[in-house]
């Protein structure tokens, strides 16, 4: 069911970059970046910086740091997708995550935001991806397949009052907001519930009409509330629409269609005939959805720039072959998680160098050897790598020593200890799992590893614990110790069990 480039936002696409377990290799070509000779200006008025809070959200006094430098590196909006971090109120209470900001913590980024002159356009899903909803029993109700958290039953009155209570919660804390994002994407198993199973067996009746009537639903209840703010969708639900349908619902005439594609090498003809297709069916304004990070791997750990620079090229192509007016701006997503139940992928802070490249690409109307230097200035960065991932980082930006930290256990931990482990003759020989169990050792080998085992285990102990402390700077508790078990407990406690069998089977001797 998936849409052209969806395969690369939710992480099977196989352009995904990064080897197994995240763990990249120590250079992964991006291929050539393609310079351009002479440099213009952004096609684009909005240049918008996502951010994606359903995993490891920042605390307020990060997104303090952070907006300053969004703001210079040419970007003029955020597009806040709240998910489960907003402070939902009253029979929406069950929504809100444990580290949920507050409603005092909320106007306090709208502020920080407008000091930076950001616009801020808040992101609530209202179709698919309501996993952080349908997941509590208060509303498992409205989920359009039993099983499966995903997508509302869009034949419930009940669906539409809900996600309609959510959207003016959201708004109630927003002043002024001229867009409002509804999200819409990836619904899937749409029309696979029993109450759609039933609705599709009349033959007027088909999965496209089912979908445009829920999206015109949830629009038109912004609109008639809200007059003088317009929705956007994500588009990949309609683009295999026919022209005669998407004319035919009317949804031109109360949304905003945001094209996404996250891949470096898209087809920009394919794109100008969509749009082609979307100004035919009386959409007036369109955006653009590129990526910055989180759209290589499920489990990425580091960000290689030009994966990203690329897929941002390849959009400004798209852009310059766009009638002229059509095109409202340009959302940089940074995807945290693929889905609401997926594990971390890039942190923010991991990502900056990246999301400043694309941005100033964006600014400047292409990429060049003056941009990577100004990006370097910005950044505090003795040396940026485009082509490879980074593996000497000494940055001066907000959380740059997450980044620093991030690169060595991506680069070094995992390594390290796979060849003490699995390749050191004296362990392999004579210290096995067979060994282990029945706490045996040769006297005379233990001063072959033993030294290497502890001094691994203390460096990398006391730089986890390092990275710790960097990272609740920045995160609330329970997102770092998500990702030091994720990518950095794995590792480390085969290399704990491992001394501890020693110790036990040196005891054994005496």
């Amino acid at each position: 069911m998936e849409s052209n480039g969806s395969a690369a936002k939710r992480g099977r696409s196989a352009r995904e970059t990064g080897t197994a377990l995240g763990f990249p290799a120590r250079s992964c070509p991006a291929g050539n970046i393609e310079e351009k000779k002479v440099m213009g200006s952004s096609p684009f008025e909005l240049h918008l910086v996502h951010l994606d809070l359903k995993g490891a959200p920042p605390k307020v006094s990060y997104l303090a740091e952070i907006f300053p430098l969004f703001h210079v590196l040419g970007a003029n909006g955020v597009l806040l997708e709240y998910e489960d971090m907003f402070p939902y109120i009253e029979e929406l209470k069950p929504l809100r995550a444990n580290d949920a900001y507050s409603p005092t913590e909320i106007k306090e980024i709208l502020n920080l935001a407008k000091l930076h002159q950001l616009e801020v356009i808040p992101l609530v899903q209202t179709f698919g991806h309501m996993e952080f909803v349908l997941k509590h029993k208060e509303f498992s109700h409205l989920r359009e397949v039993a099983s499966f958290p995903n997508s509302v039953n869009p034949h419930k009155e009940e669906s539409l009052k809900l996600v309609s209570s959510m959207i003016e919660q959201v708004i109630a804390l927003h002043d002024d907001l001229r867009w409002f994002h509804i999200g819409c994407d990836e619904v899937y198993y749409l029309g696979e519930g029993e109450e759609s199973k039933e609705w599709l067996q009349q033959e007027e009746n088909t999965t496209e009409k089912l979908c445009l009537a829920y999206m015109k639903a949830v629009a038109s209840h912004v609109v008639s509330a809200h007059p003088t703010m317009k929705p956007i969708v994500w588009d990949d639900m309609l683009r295999g629409m026919s022209e005669e349908t998407l004319r035919a619902s009317g949804i031109a005439q109360l949304v905003e269609l945001m094209i996404w594609d996250y891949t470096p090498d898209f087809d920009v003809n394919s794109k100008a005939i969509l749009i082609e297709k979307y100004q035919k069916c009386n959409f007036s304004k369109l955006w653009f959805a590129s990526a910055f990070k989180g759209a290589t791997g499920v489990n990425q750990c580091l960000t290689l720039i030009g994966h990203h620079l690329k897929n941002h090229q390849q959009w400004l192509k798209v852009a310059e072959s766009s009638p002229a007016g059509i095109i409202q701006g340009i959302a940089l997503t940074g995807w945290q998680r693929y889905d609401h139940f997926s594990v971390l992928c890039e942190l923010l802070p991991v990502g900056i160098p990246s999301l400043a490249v694309c941005l100033q690409a964006l600014k400047n109307g292409g990429y060049s050897e003056k941009v990577k230097e100004d990006v370097e200035t910005f950044l505090g960065l003795s040396s940026l790598e485009i082509e490879t991932f980074m593996s000497d980082i000494s940055g001066t930006f907000p959380g740059s020593e997450i980044l620093s930290f991030v690169t060595q256990i991506a680069f070094y931990l995992k390594p390290s200890v796979d060849e003490l482990l699995e390749n050191n003759r004296y362990v392999t020989g004579w210290f096995s799992p067979y060994h282990r169990k029945r706490k045996k050792i040769h006297p005379i080998m233990i001063h072959h590893f033993q030294p290497d085992a502890l001094r691994l285990l203390a460096k990398w102990t006391t730089a986890s614990q390092e990275l710790q402390t960097a990272m609740e700077k920045i995160f609330y508790t329970a997102a770092a110790e998500e990702w030091m078990e994720e990518n950095v407990q794995p590792s480390l406690q085969r290399l704990q069990e491992t001394v501890d069998d020693l110790d036990r089977a040196i005891e054994a001797l005496s």
